[in-house]
């Protein structure tokens, strides 16, 4: 739908979105939506949707999102897009970061989902990852979620 703004949308928004989509009635919307979901799984559509997903879900004039509003859009993100590390992630906030979320932590974590596995095998200590990330990685070893 293109919407500026998470859980608002103007009649313009509502209505092109809705044209785009191909919908003109509550069924046909309703037969959409598995559609919708299926985009998730191609890869780059996923990307856009994750990097759209910061700027629409952050509040107006702000610069990062807040905590509580990125764990919700992580967990739903990554429902569709199996991420078996995002439970521990929110987890991790919570108890250690309890600050906003900036844009770059945001998209450096796709790519730390995308390219490090599970199990952390993939991880290099000496990449470019935000601090954040690599606060991250000291966690799932300290707390024995990832045996080194």
């Amino acid at each position: 739908m293109k919407a500026g703004t998470m859980c608002e949308f103007s009649k313009k928004e509502f209505i092109d979105g809705l044209q785009s989509l191909g919908v003109d009635s509550l069924e046909k919307f309703r037969e959409k939506i598995p559609y919708m979901r299926s985009e998730l799984k191609d890869e780059q559509k996923f990307r856009e949707i994750y990097n759209f997903a910061f700027g629409w879900a952050k509040e107006k004039g702000q610069k990062s999102l807040a905590l509580d509003t990125a764990i919700g859009m992580w967990q739903l993100l990554f429902a569709e897009k199996q991420w078996p590390l995002v439970d521990h992630w929110c987890q991790f906030l919570q108890a250690r970061h309890n600050k906003a979320i900036s844009r770059d932590t945001w998209a450096q974590l796709l790519e730390f989902a995308k390219t490090v596995g599970p199990n952390l095998s993939d991880y290099d200590a000496e990449g470019a990852w935000p601090y954040l990330i690599d606060e991250f990685v000291e966690y799932l070893n300290e707390t024995g979620i990832i045996q080194k």
